[in-house]
């Protein structure tokens, strides 16, 4: 009797974190929500950036700051859907070593920055560690991103289409996530992270 109390209270205790926190709901498909487009439940405010929050969608709009996750991972698959301008200046940083202090130094700058000076590590690069290619567009419209980190292995995905196969490095194995608003606008109404 005492199992069956415990395995119900369990089962109460579960259903009330994913109903109060979606943002750390897993899906079928066993990825995880990172965001919920109503809070920022699961991250901090680092930098003066101005975070924009409703209909489902996190916004940028204001330089220079990022969002941090308030958990640290290793290996993962991670989907995106984000909407830049053509200039738009953002990016997602994966295992980001200083939660305060989030450069492409200490962590990976999967980059959403269609003018950047360096086009080989524009929109879909990966800063200083993987170049682009084919170079990948993204202003103006919906975009779907996916980041695979397994160990010194990456992988980049840009609309379906291969922008990094096999990027190497093997300076950080764990870490925080960082979303990035550096200029312009960017949206960010899907992401969600699986490990591996």
């Amino acid at each position: 009797m005492k199992l069956t109390l415990k395995k119900i209270a369990f089962f109460f205790i579960c259903l009330h974190l994913a109903i109060c926190n979606p943002a750390i709901a897993q899906n079928q498909d066993g990825f995880v929500d990172l965001i919920d487009g109503v809070s920022l439940s699961g991250w901090n405010i680092v930098g003066n950036a101005n975070w924009v929050i409703g209909n489902g969608i996190i916004e940028g709009n204001k330089p220079m700051g990022f969002l941090v996750s308030t958990k640290s991972y290793k290996n993962f698959i991670i989907k995106a859907e984000f909407w830049a301008e053509s200039n738009t200046n953002s990016g997602i940083f994966i295992r980001c070593q200083d939660p305060n202090k989030i450069t492409a130094a200490n962590g990976y700058e999967v980059n959403i920055w269609d003018t950047r000076p360096e086009q080989a590590y524009a929109t879909g690069a990966i800063v200083d560690v993987a170049k682009v290619n084919p170079i990948h567009k993204a202003g103006g419209r919906w975009n779907t991103m996916e980041i695979v980190a397994n160990g010194s292995h990456f992988k980049v995905s840009m609309n379906g289409v291969v922008t990094v196969g096999d990027g190497q490095d093997s300076r950080f194995a764990e870490g925080v996530i960082a979303l990035q608003s550096a200029g312009g606008i960017v949206k960010f109404r899907k992401l969600q992270i699986k490990p591996i």
